[in-house]
C-alpha cells in the first residue's frame, strides 16, 4: 500500500513538472508572437520592408504581406536554392487587384525570352523582380496600392505557380 502511495506521489510531482514546463513554454511563445506583432505594426508612413526567401522547393517563406494604402514597400526577393535558374528560376510579380493570375501563369509559361513576364499582360503588374538563379537578390521599390484589399502575388517559372504564390493586404 506504501508502494503503491508513493508511486501515485511520484507520477503526480513528474506530471506538475511537466505541466509547468508547458506553461512556462507557452507564455514565452506568446510574448515571442507579440514582439514579432508589434515588429510588423507600422506607421503607414513609415517603409516597410520585406524579404522573400525562395528555395529549391518551389516555396517562398511567406504568404502573406500586410502593408497600409500608399504605403511604400522595399521588397527584396532572395533566391536560397542551389538549383540552376533555367531550372528553377524565381520571381515575384505581383498583381492588380482582380488579375486572374491562373492565365497570367499559363501565358508566362510561352514568355520565357522576357523572363517569364509576357509583355502584352504586362498592365496586369504592379511590381516584379527579374527572374533570379541561386544566391541571387533583387531588391525593388514600390508603394502598396491606394485601395484597400488582397492583391495576389506569385512566381511565373513555369510550374511554379501552384505552390509559389501569396497575397498583399492593403489595409
Amino acid at each position: 500500500m506504501t508502494k503503491q502511495i508513493l508511486s501515485v506521489l511520484a507520477l503526480s510531482f513528474l506530471l506538475s513538472s511537466c505541466g509547468g514546463g508547458e506553461s512556462k513554454a507557452t507564455e514565452e511563445t506568446v510574448s515571442e508572437e507579440e514582439v514579432v506583432v508589434e515588429e510588423l505594426a507600422t506607421d503607414e508612413n513609415e517603409p516597410l520592408t520585406v524579404l522573400i526567401e525562395a528555395n529549391d522547393q518551389m516555396k517562398y517563406n511567406l504568404s502573406r504581406i500586410d502593408a497600409s494604402a500608399g504605403q511604400e514597400i522595399t521588397l527584396t526577393l532572395k533566391n536560397v536554392g542551389e538549383m540552376p535558374k533555367a531550372s528553377m528560376g524565381h520571381n515575384f510579380i505581383l498583381f492588380q487587384k482582380g488579375v486572374d493570375v491562373q492565365a497570367f501563369a499559363m501565358e508566362a509559361m510561352n514568355a520565357k525570352e522576357t523572363d517569364y513576364l509576357p509583355s502584352s499582360l504586362m498592365s496586369d503588374v504592379l511590381a516584379h523582380t527579374s527572374l533570379l538563379g541561386p544566391g541571387e537578390e533583387e531588391t525593388i521599390l514600390f508603394n502598396a496600392p491606394d485601395e484597400a484589399g488582397p492583391y495576389k502575388f506569385i512566381c511565373s517559372f513555369p510550374g511554379h505557380f501552384a505552390s509559389m504564390q501569396g497575397i498583399l493586404f492593403v489595409q
